[in-house]
């Protein structure tokens, strides 16, 4: 396991090396030893880009996302998980089913879409394709399921509604789920870079991978900066991942068990 640990750091390890390392000493190539490290780097990231306008963009988009796919999926997971319907199997199968379409294909009829309503180079472009998770209602389907249904009949016997026993039962169940969607979903959203290539045309609206896409210039590129950039856009990962890891290690664990 700490080999593996080792493997698995490697890069990030030498992500943060290079951004301390002066910008004459790469042209050797990238190194693991810095003689005089220097953050002159984030010095000129920040003089080049607005990172601060950047990296609240990114966050209110994940946040937003994050938060609306929370909520749809769970919700769909409760009717799908509870709820009785005509062809719910079907239903279930095919928004499944969407989990193998990939972004690319989607890409083209998406910007046509939003062209026509004119909502292209807006930060709701950015967040409306992922409002719903197929991914999210699977893995809360799954939890809810798992909780004993002898809770809600005790709740409906109290006179609790189907809302209710969704709000105050349900949910405080499956928190290591929402979690676990809600980590997976933050860094989906955190990381997307073609759909916002594709729909993003002011500069004050991008979002970091595209401010870091950027930096990387034609014939030259400044790669202590570019080094400099990721460590900025791992941070905030990898500080909620600090913080929910526990939930999300139980989600995953739990999945499918009863």
């Amino acid at each position: 396991m700490v080999a593996g640990a080792i493997v698995m750091m490697f890069p990030f390890l030498w992500t943060v090396i290079t951004s301390i390392t002066p910008n004459g000493s790469l042209s050797g190539g990238p190194t693991l030893f810095v003689e005089h490290p220097t953050l002159d780097a984030y010095g000129t990231l920040f003089a080049r880009l607005p990172m601060a306008r950047i990296v609240l963009n990114s966050l209110f988009v994940a946040l937003v996302s994050t938060g609306l796919q929370l909520l749809t999926g769970s919700m769909a997971g409760y009717a799908f998980a509870r709820l009785d319907f005509p062809g719910k199997p079907l239903v279930f199968g095919l928004y499944l089913a969407t989990m193998m379409i990939p972004l690319q294909v989607l890409v083209v009829p998406l910007f046509i879409e939003f062209r026509d309503w004119q909502l292209q180079d807006t930060l709701f472009a950015l967040i409306a394709p992922t409002v719903a998770s197929a991914f999210g209602v699977f893995l809360l389907r799954q939890a809810i399921q798992a909780v004993p249904r002898e809770l809600d009949e005790a709740a409906t016997i109290d006179g609790a509604g189907h809302l209710r026993i969704f709000a105050r039962i349900i949910l405080p169940l499956v928190r290591p789920e929402l979690a676990t969607v809600g980590i997976f979903g933050f860094m989906a959203s955190w990381n997307s870079f073609l759909w916002p290539l594709v729909v993003i045309r002011s500069p004050e609206l991008q979002t970091l991978p595209l401010g870091l896409a950027t930096l990387q210039g034609q014939f030259t590129t400044r790669w202590d900066v570019v080094m400099a950039g990721s460590v900025v856009s791992i941070l905030p990962m990898a500080l909620v991942y600090l913080l929910a890891q526990r939930h999300v290690i139980a989600g995953v664990a739990h999945t499918g068990l009863k």
